[in-house]
């Protein structure tokens, strides 16, 4: 990976949304929502407290992770579009 985030961000890579409706639909790609969920690809090393000590990250490289509908800035990295977010937009860890 050519890009390392710093502090207390991720690097995601946004997971394919469903492809179908409940009904069987086939939901063409211009109406298609952004999907909120992905996976992290590169962590920061964490966040710094006024004193200096660092506090670890609650996420690591490979977690499956749900974020909000307009969370994290889109960066191009080796032609991939990813997104780049605070750990603090993350809302949580998928299992």
């Amino acid at each position: 990976m050519a890009l390392k985030p710093l502090h207390d961000r991720v690097l995601v890579r946004r997971t394919e949304g469903e492809e179908k409706t409940a009904g069987g639909l086939i939901i063409p790609d211009s109406a298609k929502e952004k999907p909120a969920e992905g996976v992290i690809v590169a962590c920061g090393e964490g966040a710094r407290k006024d004193s200096g000590e660092l506090i670890e990250m609650a996420v690591k490289d490979g977690d499956r992770v749900l974020f909000g509908k307009w969370s994290g800035t889109e960066v191009s990295v080796d032609g991939e579009e990813l997104l780049m977010m605070k750990e603090s937009d993350i809302l949580g860890i998928l299992s």
